[in-house]
Parts: C-alpha cells; structure tokens; sequence
C-alpha cells in the first residue's frame, strides 16, 4: 500500500463540516481515523485519501472542494521535507530538495520540474503513481493548490504561472481557475502541473545553508534520497510524447541522453520492454479521459497517438472487452 503522511488532510474535517458534510462519517467510510488527520506521524493509505477527498466533493455538492481544501494547507504538511526547501538557497535548490525527498511525505509522489522548448519557461509536473487510480480529479486540484501556495511561499506572492494544466474537464467555470491561479487554464491535458517563467527558479530563498545542510543530512537517514525509476522516467515521457503520433523507442532514448539498445536493456531488467509500457500507458490514459472528459471519440482517439479511431476501439476491445463507448459509461455509472 503506498502512504501518505496524516497532514494531507489537514482542515479536511473543518471543510466538510462548514459545506455541509459528516467528517467523521465520510472519514470512517474511507477507513482512516480521525486522530490520524492532520497528525505528522500518522500515515493513511493514499487511496483511502483520494476516497475521503473525492466523496467529499460529490456528497456535499461542492466542485471545488480540493481548490477549497488547498487553501487551508501550505509547505507545513510536508514536514522536514518543507523544511528543507525553506531553508533552500535558491528557488530551483529548494524545489529539489523536494522532489528529491517526496518519499518522505509520500513515496506515491512523482515531481519533476524540466525545461520546456521555450527556454524562458520551464514546466513542473506532478503526479500520482499509483496504477490504476481511481477517480482522482479534486485530489489532483487539490495537489496543484498546494504546489501554487509552496511556490508562492518561495518565489513570493507575485508568482503566476503562465499555464496551468489539468488532465481532467474543469469541475467549475473557467474563469473560476483563471483567478484561483492566476494563469490560463488547460484542460484534458497529458500531465498535471504548471509551466512557469524559468527566471523565477534563481530567485533567493534563504541565506540558511547551515540549517538546510543539516535537515538534509538528517533526511537522507530517513529514506534514500533518489531519481524516479527508469520505467515511471519512460511512462512519462510516452504520455507526454502519445498525441505527437511519432512515439519511438529511439526519440526516448534520445530525450534520456542514452542509446536506444541501452534503454532497452534497461528497461528488460525491470521485466518490461518499451511497447509494453506504451500501451500500459494508453489504457491508462484512455480510462482517465473516458470518464473525466467528454472527448469525442475521434479526437481521443487522436490524444492517445492512434491514427484511426478503429484501432482505438480495437484497443478498448482488448484492454476493456467493450467499446470506448460502453466503457465511457460503465466508469461514469
């Protein structure tokens, strides 16, 4: 079960109860205690989270639940991990250190923070690696809310991103996301995340480095800090690289900095190959926009880098043993 710490919740029961719900009883049904919420040394399942999170929303009739929820949480949650991006000396130091340690808060936690093809700009992604996930939009609004008032924290209440981009259809008006973030909003969108002016990565944090120094030693006693392994770094790059319809093994290897036999060979180590996770990838992909988007057929078809929408169906056929159609409305019912 992969977990993550009881501050993930933090305000989650005062939320409920002020739009209408039974913290406790919405709680219990998610199997998580309620002295555990808010708690820094309690873990919770992170499925029971998305659970509390997304029924939340749905029984209390409030869209913007995780938006809301985002608003009473900032880099505390995170613990010794906030504490060493706050003592950081840099914007881009201090978002390491985070992705660096995620595992600490939540080793079901994948954030990277690259270079876009515009050099002024660079993109962080967030995402949740758990396969396959459940119904996860609020909790994913919920994350970005979190990551917006971090980044604000560091970078300063100026910070807005230039695009903020959901994997899902807005749960809300546009223009509800527009002022929450400050950016443009983009929606049905291959990843999670924001992309943001690369200037503000050198921007000045903090002079502390003795402290940061410490905090990250003790960490690394903690849990091994380490990169993402090589195949969630390929799934990756294949659900950013799917609508592009030119998904190589050679074009990865490329953007990895390795040779093609290279990547290959360690991806075999890992007991899968770079077609297996192509289409691990597109069913994954193809679930989440049949039940969060009302994508006509034809264009997801297109998103997932197939060139005809017959493949796709026969796709759906062999991952789901039904149509896009009628998997479209068994995820929804």
């Amino acid at each position: 079960m992969s977990l993550i710490r009881g501050t993930a919740l933090l305000g989650y029961p005062e939320l409920v109860a002020e739009v209408g719900g039974d913290p406790v009883a919405l709680l219990d049904a998610a199997g998580i205690p309620l002295a555990s919420v808010a708690d820094p040394e309690a873990y919770m399942g992170y499925r029971a989270l998305i659970m509390a999170v997304e029924s939340a929303a749905m029984i209390t009739g409030t869209p913007d639940f995780g938006r809301r929820l985002a608003l009473r949480q900032g880099v505390q949650i995170l613990g010794p991990v906030g504490a060493a991006a706050r003592t950081a000396p840099t914007v881009a130091d201090a978002i390491d250190s985070i992705n660096w340690y995620m595992a600490v808060y939540s080793p079901a936690i994948v954030t990277t923070v690259d270079p876009t093809d515009d050099v002024r700009y660079s993109r962080l992604e967030f995402r949740i690696a758990l396969s396959p996930l459940p119904d996860h939009r609020q909790t994913i609004e919920l994350s970005l809310g979190v990551a917006l008032r971090i980044l604000r924290l560091l970078i300063g209440q100026d910070f807005r991103p230039a695009t903020v981009h959901m994997p899902h259809d807005p749960q809300t008006p546009t223009a509800d996301y527009r002022h929450y973030f400050g950016g443009a909003p983009r929606f049905a969108e291959p990843f999670a995340g924001f992309t943001f002016r690369s200037e503000y990565l050198a921007r000045w944090v903090s002079a502390d480095g003795d402290v940061h120094h410490a905090v990250r030693a003790y960490l690394d006693t903690v849990v091994p800090p380490g990169m993402p392994d090589i195949t969630e770094t390929v799934r990756t790059l294949i659900r950013h690289l799917l609508s592009t319809g030119g998904l190589q093994l050679a074009l990865v290897a490329r953007q990895l900095s390795m040779h093609p036999r290279t990547l290959h060979r360690r991806l075999a180590q890992r007991s899968t190959s770079f077609d297996a996770l192509i289409d691990d990838v597109r069913r994954e992909r193809a679930n989440e926009l049949l039940r969060d988007t009302d994508m006509p057929m034809g264009q997801l078809a297109g998103a997932l880098g197939y060139s005809q929408q017959s493949v796709f169906t026969r796709a759906c056929q062999r991952w789901f043993g039904c149509t896009p159609s009628q998997q479209r409305r068994a995820l929804r019912g």
